[in-house]
């Protein structure tokens, strides 16, 4: 057992990390810490590799002991995931105090986790894709769209004022899977959207949701609002992200001013589960007979309460869907989440190791096909697979659901 000696404690710590606390919530939350245990044993990582104890981590920030805190693993191993607050008994916030430390007293990730912010603050998007670049794949795209249905009515809109909603892409959408945005089109089309998307910011995605850059994530939040304004649109539609949709939907409440976050965010499997439910689109679920099995997002299932609509439009879709156990709000994290994918060789060890329970989890079910609703989740289970030879690929929800579309 170590020894904690009276010079290693700064007591003023606990306060500097709650000033600094970026939060919808009381940022005081923090000191409800009762030592309990309950966030080490909710935490599904906590026996997976060292340094993974939630516990320890908020001890050592309550008790001031700053220089261990900062110099700890646990800062970079944390997913962020939000399983250890869903079962603490007093709501301690543990995956925002990661962040708050993250991006306010001088640390520096590993990997490239900084680089992307920085990179999306210069060029409008985490990918660098040049304006040209964005607006060719669009356009290519449409042109393939419209083959594809023989309809050269088809559009990919871009800077149509006055839509019904703006709709934000992942920029590996855009520059590694440009077939998403024709399964997406479609599905536009065959629901008769009124939408639009932007020609300057049209990035969902935001990498200071985990770097915890408030400076950065205020700037490209802002962004987004300003195009609400510009095009005038009604809401925003973000692509599947969980990470994206938690940064666009809690972001405007912390990033932005009442006036300036006056606009509802919601994520696109809200919109498939409502077209489908009010037979808006039509479906046949005999199109994806292969067995499919769903993996929860944190950001989008634990911390936006996503959990029904993706089942509702999967049951809807497909002739065999299985359940992971457990799952919904008590699904394990996959392991890359809260930036991880972004922390380079130092950090995948340890994210293999994490991912060996979601490989467990999707083998248990026999599926064929694990969905996920996030780009992050998706990388993390590509490597997954790799690397414990699971049979399974992995798919979007919209990927199912374009298949089984029945058009006119």
């Amino acid at each position: 057992m170590s020894v904690i000696t009276v010079d290693k404690i700064y007591p003023k710590f606990r306060e500097e990390v709650a000033e600094k606390f970026c939060t919808d919530k009381n940022k005081f939350d923090i000191y409800n810490c009762l030592a309990c245990g309950m966030c080490t044993a909710g935490c599904p990582f906590s026996d997976v590799h060292e340094d993974m104890d939630p516990r320890k981590f908020v001890r050592m920030v309550l008790l001031g002991l700053k220089e261990e805190v900062l110099n700890s693993k646990f800062i970079w191993n944390c997913t962020m995931c939000g399983r250890c607050t869903m079962l603490c008994p007093m709501g301690v916030d543990i995956a925002g105090m990661v962040r708050t430390i993250r991006g306010n007293f001088g640390l520096r990730s590993p990997g490239f986790l900084q680089d992307i912010v920085d990179n999306q603050i210069r060029t409008g998007n985490q990918m660098e894709v040049t304006q040209e670049d964005y607006l060719d794949t669009l356009e290519w795209i449409e042109e393939e769209l419209q083959a594809e249905l023989d309809d050269t009515n088809v559009r990919i809109p871009v800077d149509k004022v006055g839509a019904d909603f703006l709709f934000l892409w992942d920029p590996r959408e855009i520059k590694y899977y440009p077939m998403d945005v024709q399964s997406i089109g479609k599905i536009m089309h065959a629901a008769g959207a009124n939408w639009t998307c932007s020609s300057e910011y049209w990035d969902a995605t935001h990498y200071g949701l985990f770097s915890g850059d408030d400076e950065a994530s205020r700037i490209l939040l802002k962004r987004i609002a300003d195009q609400v304004k510009k095009l005038k649109v009604k809401y925003v539609v973000v692509t599947e992200c969980g990470h994206a949709t938690r940064a666009q939907r809690w972001g405007r409440k912390v990033w932005l001013t009442p006036e300036e976050a006056d606009y509802p965010v919601y994520s696109f499997l809200e919109i498939q589960a409502d077209w489908i439910k009010n037979g808006i689109i039509k479906v046949d679920k005999t199109k994806n007979p292969e067995p499919v099995t769903y993996h929860d997002p944190c950001n989008s299932a634990r911390k936006e309460g996503i959990i029904e609509e993706p089942r509702y439009c999967l049951n809807q879709v497909v002739l065999d869907f299985r359940e992971m156990w457990p799952n919904r709000e008590y699904n394990y994290c996959c392991g890359g989440g809260g930036g991880l994918l972004a922390m380079g060789k130092e950090i995948k060890v340890g994210r293999m190791a994490k991912g060996k329970l979601k490989a467990d989890q999707i083998t248990k079910t026999g599926a064929k096909i694990v969905v996920t609703p996030c780009h992050n989740c998706f990388d993390q289970l590509t490597d997954i697979i790799k690397e414990y030879n699971l049979d399974v690929k992995v798919q979007h929800v919209h990927h199912l659901v374009s298949n089984a579309l029945v058009l006119k």
